[in-house]
């Protein structure tokens, strides 16, 4: 089965910006791009108040999906374009549409004069609930294209290629998360830039301010298991450029400045089978709200 680049459009400018970067990450894939409303039925007592009717709800919804694929078609002659309005709670109903998707794309909305930006609740739902990846990206970020944008706005071979950023915990890696971006950095013929972030054990907190040596010493463990971890898919890879980052301090702080000059942050999210349900981690929580490049979050065991 052919899974489709799949995007939750909603009308709003965040989701627009997703919807063009997803057409752009359809083509390289080679993969058909499905673009997705959710109609979440209007409460009866709201249905009889003419402006928020259902028949104009859904005419609108209607329109929206009509329009915004028209012009994807302009934009990316050749790439086949698919529409499909759904009914249900828009969280439920998006996490379902990404089982069937190679990934899923949704927007993300910027906060003016604050350095971080809206992961509402639909799209933090969606994100610790689906089983496929699911991109977040803003409105005004970069295509899927690697370099930067000419004068114009447009993507331009003649500008400097940003690299694919990947967030990785080197005492759990998953290869599905590493493969997703070398997989990613390889079509794209970018860098691929590996950070990680690490602290010291407790036990070993203030014996850091004094001892110059021991700090030393757990820098080069991290780094060198870093680089073990690696080794293998450089081999699979090698015509990735992939440069190693083990830094001292937060891994979300490290991630969040690699991303300024990222053309993707890839992070993971681990699967929790547990009574209290799924949920998504500091890190990444973290890179979800404050990246200025888009998201990709790899669920994994």
């Amino acid at each position: 089965m052919t899974r489709p680049v799949t995007v939750g459009l909603d009308g709003s400018p965040e989701s627009r910006a997703a919807a063009e970067w997803a057409a752009g990450e359809a083509r390289l894939l080679g993969l058909p791009l499905k673009l997705v409303q959710v109609w979440e039925p209007v409460p009866d007592p709201m249905v009889q108040a003419p402006v928020l009717g259902t028949e104009v709800h859904q005419h609108w919804t209607e329109r929206i999906l009509r329009e915004v694929a028209e012009g994807l078609r302009e934009r990316h002659p050749g790439l086949d374009v698919s529409t499909e309005q759904l009914s249900g709670r828009p969280a439920d109903v998006l996490a379902g549409a990404a089982e069937d998707a190679e990934l899923l794309a949704l927007g993300s909305r910027g906060l003016s004069g604050i350095g971080g930006f809206v992961v509402g609740s639909v799209g933090l739902s969606v994100v610790a609930h689906a089983g496929r990846p699911v991109v977040l990206v803003r409105a005004g970020a970069q295509a899927a294209d690697p370099h930067g944008t000419d004068p114009a706005g447009a993507p331009s071979t003649a500008t400097p290629s940003r690299p694919v950023v990947l967030g990785l915990d080197t005492e759990g890696p998953d290869d599905r998360l590493i493969e997703f971006a070398f997989v990613a950095a390889a079509r794209r013929g970018a860098a691929l830039r590996v950070v990680h972030g690490w602290n010291p054990p407790p036990y070993y907190a203030y014996g850091l301010a004094v001892d110059i040596e021991l700090q030393a010493d757990l820098a080069r463990s991290a780094s060198a298991r870093l680089t073990e971890i690696l080794s293998p898919w450089r081999t699979k890879y090698p015509e990735v450029d992939v440069t190693e980052e083990s830094r001292y301090g937060s891994p979300g702080s490290h991630l969040v400045e690699a991303s300024r000059e990222a053309c993707l942050v890839v992070v993971g999210r681990r699967v929790r089978r547990s009574p209290v349900g799924a949920r998504i981690g500091s890190v990444t929580h973290a890179v979800l709200h404050h990246s200025t490049a888009p998201v990709v979050v790899v669920p994994h065991d």
